[in-house]
């Protein structure tokens, strides 16, 4: 072999030597927490617009304000990339009467970040951001929530709920008021504590995944379960008796009636599993 073309030989396996090591060198990561504390009173409004990468927890106390905690991540090569990044993810708050939202912000806002940044470089809007939020709010507090990918928790809030996920694994305790929810893929986990449940209503669609609840004996409800395409529904709770009289059971469809019948209770699930536990049970 020549001497010309072994140094270019040479030259081409170095060069994709470095471009492994720089195509195999990990993301430089920050994270940074924002935090947030202010008075809210009882009955009112908190709206969430959730990142679209990104946990959301929300916990009902006693207290009559709201106190957030967000952590925040940002991925990117350099530490420049970092700091500009870092400047336009976060959350913004718009308080009104009786209302408050909580607006998650970033790249994925075009509007947002071209009012803060106009020159933003392109390179970085598909740079790897999440934030992960912690929030507390008095117990009678009314939910709005819109959410992308990411765990979802709620427990001791009673209000109504109106949730919008894309993709989650989420755990919620109802304790009273009514939920409206549409998630889009995951694993959901929706329970009610006792049969003395103070709510209203109970309407949950899932496009594919798997819907598991949980309920008390001695429930009053009016109950449908409903698989649209593909799945099962596995009935584990023994207080189920038939709304229409001969009307049959199947694995893709339960209309019932619980107790009195008091409470309607609607579960669609597109593509997967509906499992139905009776708490106390076994199972």
């Amino acid at each position: 072999m020549k001497r010309s073309h072994l140094l270019l030989l040479l030259l081409f396996v170095v060069s994709l030597s470095i471009s492994a090591v720089a195509q195999s060198s990990p993301a430089i990561k920050r994270t940074t927490f924002k935090n947030d504390r202010f008075p809210f009173g009882v009955g009112g409004t908190l709206k969430v617009v959730g990142a679209p990468q990104g946990s959301i927890r929300i916990e009902g106390w006693a207290n009559r304000e709201i106190e957030i905690s967000a952590e925040i991540e940002v991925n990117a090569a350099t530490e420049t990339e970092i700091g500009l990044l870092s400047k336009v993810t976060g959350f913004l708050l718009d308080e009104s009467l009786g209302t408050t939202r909580i607006i998650s912000v970033g790249t994925h806002d075009k509007k947002y970040l071209k009012n803060v940044d106009k020159k933003f470089p392109k390179n970085l809007l598909t740079a790897a951001t999440r934030i992960d939020y912690v929030i507390k709010v008095p117990r009678y507090t009314d939910l709005r929530i819109d959410g992308g990918s990411g765990d979802l928790n709620i427990s001791g809030v009673e209000g109504t709920m109106t949730i919008n996920y894309l993709e989650t694994n989420a755990d919620i305790a109802l304790v009273g008021g009514g939920i409206n929810a549409t998630f889009g893929s995951g694993s959901v986990n929706i329970s009610i504590p006792t049969h003395s449940w103070r709510g209203r209503y109970a309407d949950v669609q899932m496009a594919k995944g798997t819907l598991n609840l949980t309920l008390p004996a001695g429930l009053n409800a009016e109950f449908d379960a409903t698989i649209l395409r593909t799945g099962s529904i596995e009935n584990g709770f023994t207080g189920f008796t038939p709304r229409v009289r001969k009307a049959e059971f199947t694995e893709r469809s339960i209309v019932a009636k619980s107790g009195t019948g008091v409470i309607p209770l609607k579960f669609t699930v597109g593509d997967g599993m509906l499992t139905i536990h009776e708490s106390g049970r076994p199972g």
